[in-house]
């Protein structure tokens, strides 16, 4: 399936469905149940827009997997996926965000794990640890690793992931996306330049949030 159309595959079933509704309120004559649904259905299509976006050219660039915001940025021991110390970089997307995720940098994608959770607000810490998610291995080629977590908001029910283990992967290629608000951790080899600050809005697949040296 083709993942570069201007709307996400997996939101056609709910505009469909917002469409249908819409209009058989405008048949029978239900004004204003027409006016809201019509609405819905125009905000469901823009939720699930897919633009197209350009990577910087610096082949030292990572980019940032998502629309959003960043909310942390730390150095931790590791994690349990890959031993540290590692670069975190944690990025929240409210519901008006492009939800297509992107791949930061060049690699094959070693290993995928997926963990059902809660659904705790995707801005909080604990959502990290606890909160349904989907974490992808890329191995960058030069030794080194890097682990993009997708992680489910409190709305989000629903996780997508478009790569498999031992696929090779390029920046800012589409892998996924994640339904109505949610958040991405993204952790980086520990000599990593990042380039972002907490309370920078950054967009999947063109803003830089670090630098290989």
């Amino acid at each position: 399936m083709s993942h570069d159309s201007p709307i996400a595959p997996e939101g056609v079933p709910f505009i469909i469905s917002a469409v249908l509704i819409t209009s058989l309120c405008h048949y029978f004559g239900w004004t204003w149940a027409t006016v809201i649904f019509g609405l819905t259905t125009l905000f469901v299509t823009w939720f699930f827009r897919n633009p197209k976006r350009n990577p910087p050219p610096d082949p030292k660039a990572i980019i940032s997997p998502c629309d959003g915001k960043v909310i942390r940025i730390e150095t931790v021991e590791g994690h349990e996926l890959l031993p540290g110390p590692l670069k975190k970089i944690s990025i929240f997307m409210n519901v008006f965000n492009v939800h297509v995720n992107r791949i930061p940098y060049d690699g094959i994608i070693e290993d995928i794990h997926y963990y059902p959770g809660q659904f705790f607000s995707a801005n909080l810490d604990k959502a990290s640890t606890d909160n349904e998610r989907n974490a992808l291995i890329i191995a960058l080629g030069n030794g080194e690793k890097m682990i993009v977590i997708q992680i489910a908001g409190l709305i989000a029910r629903r996780i997508v992931c478009w790569v498999a283990k031992g696929m090779s992967v390029t920046k800012g290629e589409r892998f996924g996306l994640i339904r109505f608000g949610s958040r991405l951790d993204v952790f980086l080899p520990p000599r990593t330049n990042v380039c972002v600050q907490v309370g920078d809005k950054v967009r999947a697949g063109e803003t830089p949030i670090g630098e290989m040296p």
